[in-house]
């Protein structure tokens, strides 16, 4: 039954007011990394600044050069492993959504099992450095833990299996088309929606990543941006504690520790914001994988 004009009015106010509350905290996001420390010290956080002030983003560019470095890497590495993990995930999922693959459960059990278990950070940190010695290199910021998750595999198989007909592939079959053509110009086309929503999980996944810089790199030249501003406030936090030795480097009244972090995370999430539009369509369709059809 269609609601009435009243109904979508209320429904359309309703989403408005919720969309609204939901920017709130990207305001006071925003807010605090332009207030001054005093400001928020005394006064709190607030939608607006009481006190406006750019002394965070200024403590935040003192070395641009290391920050457009640490940003190039990072959209690199985002850009790269977002488009091979997504190559690597359908390459795996397609074959064992086939029911004429064979052991194509056995290998689904593999996948599904590393989602249970894992070798641990010790041994899979040995693994990396010394067997594949990829400390100190980008292959360390796309490789580990990120390059193919057995959820998405699992998903965009499912999104096979219930999406694409038998019969559309049977009918490539009798018109003489290969496995891979049948894969590209057939399955993948059919596939943009969950193909979409985990391009962009693993883009905010491979943008967010700091665990792997910290660990696997020492080299300040491939700090992605996550792991720089995460160094830029652990630093920030050191002098804050250590009022003697911050008065000796002249710097005991310019760290505004509270609004840095702020600034950090504005600068963190703004790529983010850019992106998210051009894949929202794909992201709602792809939530719906799985769904019970009526």
């Amino acid at each position: 039954m269609k609601p009435s004009n009243t109904e979508q009015w209320v429904i359309h106010t309703v989403f408005i007011i919720v969309s609204c509350l939901c920017l709130i905290p990207f305001l006071l996001l925003v807010s605090a990394s332009m207030s001054s420390e005093k400001s928020i010290i005394q006064y709190g956080y607030s939608l607006f600044p009481i006190e406006f002030s750019l002394e965070s983003y200024k403590y935040l560019f003192r070395e641009p050069a290391m920050l457009l470095n640490a940003y190039g890497v990072s959209i690199l590495i985002t850009v790269v492993g977002t488009l091979v993990s997504l190559v690597i995930m359908t390459l795996l999922a397609y074959p064992i959504s086939r029911k004429e693959m064979p052991l194509r459960n056995l290998i689904a059990f593999f996948i599904f099992f590393t989602m249970l278990f894992n070798g641990g950070l010790v041994p899979t940190y040995l693994m990396y450095t010394n067997i594949f010695d990829i400390k100190n290199t980008l292959f360390a910021l796309l490789i580990p833990g990120l390059l193919v998750s057995a959820f998405f595999v699992i998903l965009i198989r499912t999104f096979f299996t219930m999406n694409i007909p038998n019969e559309v592939i049977e009918s490539a079959y009798m018109d003489g088309a290969g496995e891979f053509k049948i894969f590209y110009r057939i399955v993948l086309p059919l596939s943009t929606p969950v193909l979409g929503a985990v391009g962009l999980f693993q883009l905010i996944n491979y943008w967010n990543d700091w665990f792997n810089g910290l660990i696997y790199i020492t080299d300040s030249k491939l700090y992605s941006i996550q792991v720089l501003l995460n160094t830029i406030l652990l630093n920030a936090q050191y002098l804050v504690t250590n009022v003697h030795f911050a008065d000796d480097m002249g710097q005991a009244d310019d760290l505004p520790s509270n609004g840095l972090k702020m600034a950090i995370a504005a600068i963190g999430v703004i790529p983010i914001l850019i992106t998210y539009p051009f894949f929202q369509k794909y992201f709602a369709k792809g939530l719906t994988v799985g769904a019970v059809k009526g």
